[in-house]
């Protein structure tokens, strides 16, 4: 594969909304080709995500996404984070591998913390980056406020007792078997960003939030018909 396979449509229609007190930014036409990198899934040799057995984690799915996506992902990223979520310009950029994910775990096999907004670290500058290959039938992503505390973005200061407060919670009224949605009694709905075929979402990855499933049309294991996008962390 070469990297003009997965090439970014240049140039790229960067667009920004709030939800809540936080950017989200996205950019849709993403890719110049985003069936060649659906068939790259295709091909792709999925496995369990770590955890899958304690049922924590993320529900699904993961394979290795192409280098060449990767590295044309982040000469584009590394600026444009940095210019729109105020990172210092002299920060490293640190990234994860490019990972396919799928979501294919049925809502009643779900683990209590899988049923309620995470989030996927509480450094300052940790960003998560989704590129949807799937349409608007498969969700999107949503953003909360933890009513008990108010937060919104978990932060190395506020992480342990946010921490406490949400086990406590989950042990003494355990959530319903279902992916998170709409608002709840611990949990206040901010907004969402719908799913898109080929559009890349960014957004803090300290912020509450939760992926929308539609599991009757999404919990497929086949990347041509499931909830499949490509997700990459990068941090500074």
């Amino acid at each position: 594969m070469s990297e003009d396979e997965f090439a970014i449509r240049m140039p790229p229609d960067i667009r920004s909304v709030r939800v809540g007190e936080h950017p989200v930014v996205f950019i849709d036409d993403f890719l110049q080709d985003p069936q060649a990198l659906v068939e790259a899934a295709r091909r792709a040799s999925f496995q369990p995500c770590p955890g899958a057995d304690q049922r924590r984690g993320y529900p699904g799915l993961r394979a290795p996404a192409p280098p060449a996506y990767s590295e044309s992902l982040t000469a584009l990223l590394d600026p444009l984070i940095k210019l729109n979520f105020g990172v210092p310009e002299q920060l490293a950029v640190k990234k994860t591998p490019c990972a396919f994910s799928l979501t294919t775990v049925a809502p009643q096999d779900l683990g209590p913390l899988q049923r309620v907004p995470h989030f996927d670290a509480s450094t300052p500058h940790y960003m998560a980056v989704l590129l949807y290959l799937c349409d608007e039938t498969h969700g999107g992503t949503a953003f909360y406020r933890h009513r008990a505390s108010g937060l919104q973005q978990i932060t190395a200061a506020n992480r342990e007792a946010y921490g406490e407060r949400i086990y406590d919670e989950v042990e003494r009224r355990p959530p319903p078997p279902r992916y998170f949605g709409d608002s709840d009694e611990h949990f206040e709905f901010l907004g969402m960003m719908p799913a898109r075929f080929n559009r890349l979402v960014i957004y803090r990855g300290s912020l509450l939030h939760s992926a929308i499933v539609n599991p009757p049309l999404g919990l497929s294991s086949d990347p041509r018909r499931g909830r499949l996008t490509v997700n990459t962390f990068y941090d500074f």
